[in-house]
């Protein structure tokens, strides 16, 4: 079964579309970079594959079952505001959270938390840091057991150290339990190194969706005298430009001109010239 699929889902708050037509499957057992600025409709796609908010358009189903208003139990989902009981401590809120789910392993959300540094279990929830309130965050989210794993920004607070734990942890359950990951995250460096399919949304609408190398592939960055621009071949995505020189970022480009440098596009350098269209095809609607 598909872990989730999405057709044609669209979600409208009063006149605005925080997402519309929105069309993508996410592979079984991949790590899936959920990517895009702040308020490209990031966290309003993952919340509705949760069940926590309704879609105005379309549908969206796990693992086969149609997401209908409440969590499918083969689904964990850490919201970005890290929502816990903050008077509990860790223990209780361990309790707490077995109680309140027909599945729960206490032993993995242990395990989990014995391989986080600094998390004392003893302490109340509301007293741990930013970094540590969102590992044991993660913790209770694998405590589920879950065969889709659905994370909105979990890295945002933690220093370097936590993050490499958290990474580790995440690809230990997408390794031993072949868990499908959905990552939403800026942090693009880290995301390269853990995720194997891209998912870029702006504008409330998927701009790129594909294993990640094969999106690599099918794009280069040339550069090159401006005045030659007319003998690169390829379809345009975006574009810097200096008095001399152009560099461009091109799908399914040809062969380099002669005089043009061309290399292979990081993650990050084609996550950010989608971005860079998108901005520019905004302001010029604006001005247009």
């Amino acid at each position: 079964m598909t872990p989730l699929t999405a057709t044609a889902v669209g979600k409208r708050y009063r006149s605005r579309w925080a997402v519309r037509d929105c069309g993508f499957t996410v592979p079984e057992g991949k790590v899936v970079a959920l990517v895009g600025p702040n308020g490209a409709g990031k966290s309003t796609l993952l919340r509705m594959a949760a069940g926590l908010v309704r879609p105005t358009t379309g549908d969206l189903s796990v693992f086969g079952t149609p997401v209908r208003g409440r969590i499918h139990p083969d689904v964990s989902f850490l919201a970005q505001n890290r929502p816990l009981y903050r008077d509990l401590t860790v223990r209780e809120l361990e309790r707490v959270c077995a109680a309140m789910n027909d599945r729960w392993s206490g032993d993995r959300v242990r395990e989990v938390l014995g391989l986080l540094a600094g998390v004392d279990t003893g302490a109340k929830v509301g007293t741990l840091s930013a970094g540590a309130l969102t590992q044991v965050a993660i913790a209770m989210a694998l405590g589920r057991l879950p065969r889709l794993l659905l994370l909105d920004e979990p890295l945002s607070d933690l220093d370097p150290l936590a993050r490499d734990e958290t990474l580790r942890i995440i690809m230990t359950e997408v390794a031993d339990r072949g868990t499908t990951v959905v990552m939403s995250s800026h942090l693009l460096t880290d995301l390269r190194e853990v995720c194997d399919h891209l998912l870029l949304v702006d504008e409330g609408r998927v701009q790129v969706d594909g294993d990640i190398e094969e999106v690599l592939a099918q794009h280069r960055i040339l550069s090159g005298p401006v005045a030659d621009e007319s003998a690169v071949d390829g379809t345009l995505v975006s574009a810097t430009r200096t008095q001399r020189q152009s560099t461009l970022l091109l799908r399914d480009a040809g062969p380099a001109p002669r005089g043009w440098a061309e290399a292979e596009p990081d993650l990050e350098s084609l996550v950010m010239g989608y971005l860079r269209a998108s901005r520019e095809r905004r302001t010029s609607a604006r001005h247009g």
